[in-house]
């Protein structure tokens, strides 16, 4: 057995026997009093599962029948609050089984439905004689849909027809400020719901006690009942009110068991869950004795625990046990990362476990099925990027260093292939071409050709410099001018194949804005000596004659691709192929079939089609080139729109290669190419759909409090960002010569174009074929009006940041699931914001290190020193 095998074997029993005991240790087992016999009486709303009797469906006597039969082993007595609609049946069918009946007569603004009720109800008194009472109106003064003397007149009426007590259904608080009202009716039926109060579940039960005596009080000798009391089992917290599957028994237990014992009348609210009531939030649902399928939710003695905790901790844990699997196929593996990593694949097993249990403990209906759906369909991508991320981050920060780096020079070999460097130049500056021509000229390698390309350019200012400077160089430099040629910069390099010189066997790409180091030939065309090798790449890198924050901040965040992912991937032999300080072997470059122009990223298309045929790629994260960085950030948001538009070309291109069977690509190549798009234009996209689709979900929560539930996609979202930051920083630290400041302005830089790579993905699949657009660098659009560059990602994030503000302080109850949402909005307007803030600074003089050097110097001038003043910042 490898060793690698024996630590993944040892690492997933401990971290899941970890994860095991946590399970157990994390299992409440709750102490509730008994509930002796049955509870005295329940509310009682006899709907199927899919009717919504607030759009005016009824419901039918085989119905009624099965939830009488359902409710008659829990409770003496049940309570409805309607007697039209079918419900008018229910005092017949509820005496089969002898249990009495309060009913009810609701009352709104329809009179003519009004009627029917109060008709209804006297009528069901008269021929049942197991209605022992009325309960005429529910809390409608509350609504404000019936005045006092309105609903006072009724009762009445209502009286003089009965032999029945006959009442109305208020709040407490309704009951004592309507003394008038207490004395119409026979009895007092009191609605205390301490949940709506926000009181902790502990103090619920100390707290309708003492409203119950506070009413026993100002109407003495008058009967009260406490006609509504009740706790729901899942659904938002308000304020200190939780609700919970073991809370809500215990607090209904603790309660019948007081009650009984004081001589307290009282009606449960309420005998099922009703699936329909979602515009209570996500509450409303769930104040049933009995579930929507009419099971129990908790015992009526012994020990409360959650009745699915068992199943959902043995999904956890082997799930848990089925994502650290890929342990397995790690030749190399220590004992930290595969804990990390295991560690993270339970962690995801968790969370898929208990939204498993989510979905089916809890009523997913209507609109809220689609959030859930929409919520987990685009949660995944994230998930395998996090999952990936924790997988890069261990192996960096404790697995063992790559073996595949190319690192410094190779021997020299007796034999010296020739190798033909070719740049491709569209509108380039003169001088700055000059420059790289004049790199490539000092290039330690005795065999080479060089051809420049000018293509697309008729002005002769721009072309006619170079061919001069060509003839000086000698005779190894060729210059072509191609005035009209189709297939962008991958048509240019086709012709300059056609004018290669028969004998070159390395082909070299470089940009036109690049200065070569002198060593890069020597150092690496060596590399070929094994005849396997189609592809060496370097690294690329950026020299700037006017530094500015947004241009440190580009330069840092493009070192992290070539320090931490290259390197990565390369161990893989999965490198990403971009078109510069790149050597090819010819013949492979040919066996690909040359450079194609059906995607804009030509280079990593070819690269890709050479490492499919089987050939072995190569990288070193040495610096051999410079070249200049974007003039502006509109200038880098135009490049990365390119470089994602070409890959969703490229995927769309090569995906059926990454299917085992279709291609020669090993099962770490595909998994590479394939979670590195996924990772990279996957998650940019669907985290910038994610923030506009909460944006969208925004005024469904200020309007009526429904918020996305946490565990389904505000909490993984806040993870995955905390995931992102680790990564990003972590990574930084231990691969980028950097500083913190300057690791800073790349993570702004980087979330800065979400948005950007989020549209060429959109891009992608909207439109086959854009233009290649070229990036302006060195300044050669200098002075030119711009316009504020990133006017959609300040509208977006504006309005996340605003949303995230505006629910944090109308969260008048601290609803946990709106503050963590709201958070969740603050998190996801970063990218947006990032975008904004660079660009108004690149408009300021704030962008100018000059600036800040001297706001420096001014405030060190101002602090106390010890001895000599100390001199100022000058570099």
């Amino acid at each position: 057995m490898r060793p690698a095998v024996r630590v993944a074997a040892a690492v997933i029993a401990v971290v899941t026997s970890v994860h095991a005991f946590m399970w157990l240790a994390l299992r409440e087992e709750t102490q509730a009093p008994a509930v002796p016999d049955r509870f005295q009486s329940m509310s009682f709303a006899p709907y199927a599962r899919d009717a919504n009797p607030d759009k005016g469906e009824g419901t039918t006597e085989e119905q009624i029948r099965k939830d009488v039969d359902a409710v008659a082993p829990y409770t003496h007595a049940i309570r409805t609050y309607a007697s039209t609609g079918g419900l008018e049946m229910v005092p017949r069918v509820a005496a089969e089984k002898g249990l009495k009946v309060t009913v009810g007569a609701w009352l709104d603004e329809n009179e003519d439905r009004n009627k029917r009720e109060v008709a209804n109800a006297v009528d069901a008194a008269k021929k049942n004689s197991n209605v022992i009472g009325i309960v005429v109106g529910n809390e409608s003064i509350l609504r404000a849909e019936r005045t006092p003397e309105q609903l006072i007149n009724t009762i009445r009426e209502v009286k003089r027809e009965v032999n029945v007590p006959v009442t109305t259904g208020e709040t407490w608080d309704v009951w004592l400020d309507h003394p008038e009202l207490a004395s119409a009716v026979d009895y007092i039926a009191a609605h205390i719901l301490p949940y709506w109060e926000g009181v902790p579940a502990s103090q619920v039960v100390e707290r309708s006690i003492e409203i119950y005596d506070r009413l026993r009080a100002a109407y003495p000798g008058k009967r009260i009942v406490i006609a509504e009391f009740g706790w729901p089992s899942a659904g938002y917290n308000r304020d200190a009110a939780v609700p919970g599957e073991d809370i809500q028994a215990k607090v209904i237990r603790t309660f019948a068991a007081r009650a009984d014992a004081l001589g307290i009348d009282y009606n449960l609210i309420e005998a099922f869950d009703a699936p329909w009531k979602s515009f209570e939030g996500s509450v409303g649902q769930y104040w049933g004795m009995l579930d929507a399928n009419r099971h129990l939710k908790f015992p009526l003695s012994g020990p409360l625990t959650p009745a699915t905790y068992s199943a959902t901790a043995a999904i956890a844990l082997l799930l848990g046990i089925a994502f650290s699997l890929p342990l397995f196929r790690f030749a190399r593996l220590t004992v930290p990362q595969a804990a990390v990593m295991s560690a993270a694949a339970n962690l995801v097993g968790y969370w898929i476990a208990t939204v498993t249990d989510h979905w089916l403990t809890h009523y997913v209906v209507g609109g809220n099925k689609v959030t859930f759906v929409i919520s987990l369909v685009l949660l995944v991508p994230l998930v395998i990027v996090m999952m990936y991320r924790v997988e890069e981050l261990a192996t960096i920060a404790f697995g063992q260093s790559p073996r595949r780096l190319l690192r410094g020079s190779h021997p020299m070999p007796a034999r010296t292939p020739k190798v033909s460097i070719h740049i491709p130049a569209y509108k380039e500056p003169p001088e700055m071409l000059k420059q790289t021509l004049d790199g490539v000229a000092r290039l330690d390698w005795p065999n080479l050709e060089c051809i420049v390309i000018i293509n697309n350019t008729p002005d002769p200012a721009f072309w006619e410099p170079i061919q001069e400077h060509c003839k000086l160089l000698g005779d190894r430099f060729k210059f072509l001018n191609l005035p009209k040629i189709e297939g962008f910069k991958a048509g240019a390099l086709r012709v300059a194949m056609e004018h290669t010189a028969p004998d070159a066997e390395i082909i070299g790409i470089i940009d036109a804005d690049y200065v070569v180091s002198q060593d890069w030939l020597r150092d690496l065309v060596p590399v070929f000596e094994d005849p396997t090798v189609g592809i060496v790449q370097a690294p690329q890198d950026h020299r700037e004659p006017q530094a500015t924050l947004l241009h440190e901040a580009m330069n840092t965040e493009y070192a992290g691709f070539f320090d931490i992912g290259m390197v990565q991937r390369n161990e893989h032999d999965a490198i990403v192929v971009h078109g510069t300080m790149c050597l090819m072997r010819r013949a492979a470059m040919m066996e690909a079939g040359d450079w194609s122009s059906d995607t804009i990223c030509e280079d990593t298309d070819l690269g890709l089609s050479i490492i499919e045929l089987g050939w072995k790629s190569h990288y070193t994260n040495k610096r051999y080139g410079w070249g200049l960085l974007p003039d502006d950030f509109a200038s880098f948001k135009k490049q990365r729109h390119r470089w994602a538009y070409g890959g969703m070309q490229i995927v769309k291109k090569h995906w059926r290669r990454m299917l085992p069977g279709h291609t020669r690509l090993t099962n770490a190549q595909r998994r590479e190419f394939t979670i590195g798009w996924v990772s990279w234009l996957g998650s940019e996209s669907v985290g910038a759909l994610v923030a506009i689709l909460s944006l969208l979900w925004v005024p469904f929560v200020l309007g009526f409090g429904i918020a996305v539930p946490q565990r389904i996609l505000t909490v993984p979202i806040i993870f995955c960002f905390g995931i992102y930051v680790l990564h990003f920083c972590a990574l930084y630290r231990l691969r980028v010569a950097t500083t913190p400041l300057r690791m800073i302005g790349a993570a702004v830089a980087a979330m800065a174009v979400q948005f950007t790579v989020a549209k060429a993905v959109y891009d992608g699949f909207r439109y086959k074929d854009l233009a290649f657009a070229r990036t302006a660098k060195g300044s050669w659009l200098a002075g030119a009006a711009r316009a504020f560059p990133a006017l959609p990602e300040a509208i977006v994030g504006g309005g996340l940041m605003l949303s995230a503000i505006g629910l944090r302080v109308t969260n008048w109850h601290h609803v946990t699931e709106i503050d963590l949402f709201a958070f969740a909005l603050a998190v996801q307007s970063l990218p947006f914001v990032a975008a904004a803030v660079i660009g108004w600074l690149e408009g300021s003089t704030y962008n100018n290190i000059a600036t800040w050097i001297g706001l420096r110097n001014r405030v060190t001038a101002l602090l106390p020193v010890r001895g000599e003043r100390a001199p100022a910042v000058t570099d």
